[in-house]
């Protein structure tokens, strides 16, 4: 086996939750999502924490959060859209784990996001696509690149096991 944790990145709406609990059902890993656990942690949807308390704020507690999935082995922890973008956590991660990137065209993403308001950083269209390219020289940086254009979620954990070798 190459890794005993494995990261799961990309933009909103990428599948990354999905995905993990895929991996972790058939390798029988622990599952963690770090918006889960965000918003677990302050007992408030992310969109309530982006309004009231800032990004900052919602990104001080994600680096939080992020540090304490460290310890645990096998794992799959489906990452926040913009967690791997910030280099400090960036570099934790790909340390810690092996990193994969669930990559999904633009048009897919739109398609998926709910129009409710949940995504705080969903609202504008012309701020979604720079958020979106500029993102991809981030997940760029993983160990894996996974085309989820047309694959399905158990297309992608199937090339995730292979790779491990599990």
């Amino acid at each position: 086996m190459r890794a005993d944790k494995v990261y799961l990145v990309g933009f909103m709406a990428a599948g990354k939750t999905s995905l993990a609990r895929e991996i972790g059902r058939r390798l029988d890993w622990r599952i963690e999502d770090v918006d889960e656990r965000i918003e677990a942690r302050e007992r408030r949807p992310i969109a309530s924490i982006f309004a009231l308390d800032g990004e900052a704020y919602f990104r001080a507690v994600e680096r939080e959060v992020v540090q304490d999935l460290l310890p645990p082995r096998h794992a799959v922890v489906a990452t926040g859209g913009g967690t791997f973008v910030d280099p400090d956590l960036r570099a934790l991660i790909k340390a810690d784990g092996a990193v994969f990137w669930i990559d999904v065209p633009l048009g897919q993403i739109i398609d998926r996001l709910p129009r409710d308001g949940s995504r705080p950083l969903a609202g504008n269209r012309p701020q979604l696509e720079g958020l979106y390219e500029s993102r991809r020289l981030a997940y760029a940086q993983a160990h894996v690149r996974l085309d989820a254009s047309r694959a399905s979620v158990g297309d992608l954990a199937d090339q995730v096991v292979e790779w491990l070798g599990a």
